[in-house]
């Protein structure tokens, strides 16, 4: 059996019982959201299944992606779209908003930059991809929770905004004053993650590395880049996206009611 393998069937034997127990789990959340009405069982399940056809989709393109820079890029590149359009419609409603998805490259590009520059990480497909996707996985949460619960409390507390600029407050302070603290919980799963990690929560690529025969050491370096460098990704994309609100460049797309 190849090393490889052995990681893999270490951490779960892939057999049929792994795909029921995959399926009954789905169908277990799918029917809790339904019974406490929480109004997400059909995106529970669309999830769900959207995943298994792209792991497997992306299992079959990523061997002959991570040999070619070319391809390399334009892996990222698409997994660059496909957040800021998931970002987009989340947050204002459309399709693809120009400054939600500058939101995901100031908060993702530096990072890369900043290991492309000091030589931490070579130009490996393998190597950029996990690190790209980590990061952009981060920001796309943050980016989300930070817009949405900005967005939301400027609509229910519209009264005090308009109290604030009545005190001589611009349109800019006043949406601050009243969106930061709650587009600032965005952050709080990432530090909880930072704060728990080894006591609560043993990540995959910690785990991982272990297995595969890196020393503890080594281990746990790579894992904390990777949580630090997340906190410092999603810091920056929930203070560009509360920044774009503040604005008024950022605004959720009117729904049409009918009248009458």
């Amino acid at each position: 059996m190849s090393e490889p393998t052995m990681i893999a069937a270490s951490l779960l034997p892939v057999t049929p019982v792994l795909g029921g127990v995959i399926a009954g789990l789905l169908l277990a959340a799918v029917l809790v959201a339904a019974l406490a009405h929480l109004g997400h069982g059909r995106g529970i399940l669309v999830a769900g299944v959207r995943a298994a056809v792209q792991l497997l989709v992306v299992s079959a393109v990523i061997t002959h992606v991570v040999d070619r820079w070319w391809a390399t890029v334009l892996f990222v590149a698409l997994m660059y779209v496909v957040a800021a359009a998931t970002a987009s419609g989340r947050i204002t409603g459309t399709r693809l908003h120009a400054w939600v998805s500058v939101t995901l490259l100031v908060a993702t590009l530096p990072v890369l930059a900043l290991l492309a520059a000091t030589g931490l990480i070579p130009f490996d497909g393998l190597v950029v991809i996990p690190i790209a996707g980590s990061q952009l996985g981060g920001a796309l949460t943050a980016t989300v929770l930070a817009g949405r619960r900005a967005l939301e409390e400027l609509g229910v507390r519209r009264g005090e905004v308009e109290a604030a600029l009545a005190l001589g407050f611009s349109d800019r302070d006043a949406r601050l004053e009243i969106g930061r603290p709650a587009a600032s919980g965005a952050l709080i799963p990432a530090l909880d993650q930072t704060r728990t990690v080894g006591l609560v929560t043993l990540p995959g690529a910690f785990v991982g590395m272990l297995l595969g025969g890196a020393s503890p050491v080594d281990a746990g370096a790579v894992q904390l880049f990777v949580l630090i460098a997340l906190l410092a990704t999603e810091a920056v994309a929930v203070a560009v996206i509360l920044e774009c609100i503040a604005r008024g460049l950022v605004a959720r797309r009117p729904t049409n009611k009918p009248t009458g």
